[in-house]
């Protein structure tokens, strides 16, 4: 009958350990069934007759199917449903967040010594955790390196413009001419019109004008011949922009020892052992980091902030899968560091993934203090530097939370724990400005 309770026999264990009661066992899986049954069991009938499987047309006996594992509910859901699943499958954001994060922040390795013990189903899962914390990171640093980048190209494009009268002390015309030339160059080796605002660009054509005004009210005290009209209309481009200018196919490149764009190209890539197919991405590899050296090298400052943008992004894009090669290395480190404590190479994977989570938990979080510094300094500029401290806090705390993380799972003295850490840390900071380089070559032969 529903509602009825049977008393079991205790479970062996908690007859060895005497956690027994009258009525049976008080362990924590009392009322969990199974092969034995250990405590006090509701038994509870729920009429499934009638009812078959939708997928294999098994008879049902739950509200999942024991054969093939399907759910007994409709597949046909609303909308909001949809997007549920298709959250939870993706990020798998559940009550287990709020069991996760606190702790992956604030108490180091009890995440680890969680999963180790078989207590799991409360948290996220290693690898998912740490994926989706890398992905929420990376893009939060994408954003706020966006923001920065932004900010000082502005600054730096943004030359103080004086308007005072630099050609009074001229003593010749082309005493004259050749100050207005280098002003006019200054000017255009900062005018970049992809990044900077159209009233900045107004404010720097009007300082141009004023300055040509002031030159030919010069030359007309030495009683020299004006400027044109055509160079008043049309400045010269100097500098940068003309070599940018000029870098078009069939064109001499100045240094180039009278080679062309189209005649420097790069020679394909040809290695025996490896298929056409890789030869040929080598070769358009090498290509498109030839064409970014020249961008950078000779191109103008329009071109130049297009290809640093691509750059950045290729940079994120290339980053991640990097440091996912660059974690299964680092848990074979761990393994020969710990050798002699026999856990499984698996085991330290499961340390290098709670490591990383923690590690991308706190770029994001040091990411986005930063954003909302900038973000309320105009406002509240009173904030900023308890934001700044916060932020100091977060980088202190991470060599901090390593360590004792480390002391916690492999349980060995202050003196050998410390030791091994700076040794792991060293090994570590090597393995990572390799991949950082790895990630920066493949950016840009995007």
């Amino acid at each position: 009958m529903s509602g009825e309770f049977y008393p079991t026999r205790p479970h062996p264990l908690c007859r060895q350990n005497k956690r027994t009661s009258v009525m049976g066992c008080l362990c924590k899986d009392r009322y969990r069934s199974g092969n034995h049954r250990t405590g006090i069991v509701m038994k509870q009938i729920i009429n499934y007759d009638g009812r078959y499987c939708a997928n294999c047309g098994t008879p049902m006996q739950g509200e999942f199917c024991y054969r093939c594992g399907q759910s007994i509910h409709s597949a046909i859901k609303p909308i909001h449903g949809m997007l549920e699943d298709t959250i939870d499958i993706i990020f798998n954001v559940d009550h287990r967040v709020i069991h996760t994060i606190p702790p992956l922040l604030l108490k180091p390795g009890f995440l680890t010594l969680e999963y180790f013990s078989g207590r799991c189903v409360r948290y996220i899962a290693p690898f998912r955790l740490m994926f989706t914390l890398s992905l929420l990171a990376f893009f939060v640093i994408h954003l706020r390196m966006d923001s920065v980048s932004g900010t000082i190209d502005l600054r730096s494009h943004a030359p103080t413009i004086e308007l005072g009268d630099d050609f009074k002390d001229a003593d010749s015309a082309q005493e004259v001419r050749d100050t207005l030339k280098d002003k006019l160059e200054e000017l255009n080796s900062a005018r970049l019109p992809a990044v900077m605002p159209q009233a900045q660009l107004a404010e720097m054509d009007a300082a141009a004008q004023k300055i040509r005004d002031q030159a030919n009210e010069r030359l007309h005290a030495l009683g020299a011949a004006p400027i044109s009209a055509a160079s008043l209309a049309a400045p010269a481009i100097t500098g940068s922009s003309a070599i940018g200018s000029a870098a078009t196919p069939g064109t001499a490149i100045p240094g180039s020892a009278g080679k062309s764009w189209d005649d420097r190209k790069m020679q394909p890539i040809h290695i025996a052992w490896l298929p056409n197919m890789v030869n040929a991405s080598l070769t358009q590899m090498g290509e498109h980091m030839l064409e970014n050296w020249r961008t950078f090298k000779h191109g103008d400052g329009a071109a130049r902030e297009d290809a640093k943008q691509r750059l950045i992004g290729s940079f994120f894009g290339v980053l991640p899968p990097t440091m996912f090669v660059l974690m299964p290395i680092f848990a074979l480190l761990l393994k020969i560091f710990y050798v002699f404590k026999r856990r499984l190479y698996v085991e330290h994977l499961i340390v290098v993934l709670h490591s990383h989570a923690f590690l991308f938990l706190s770029l994001m979080l040091g990411a986005l203090i930063d954003m909302l510094a900038a973000w309320v300094r105009p406002d509240a500029p009173w904030l900023v530097t308890p934001l700044g401290w916060l932020n100091v806090a977060l980088w202190i705390w991470a060599p901090i939370y390593l360590l004792i993380m480390q002391k916690r799972v492999y349980r060995q003295g202050w003196p050998m724990t410390i030791f091994k850490y700076v040794l792991i840390g060293w090994f570590y900071s090597l393995l990572l400005t390799f991949a950082l380089l790895v990630a920066a070559l493949l950016s840009f032969a995007y």
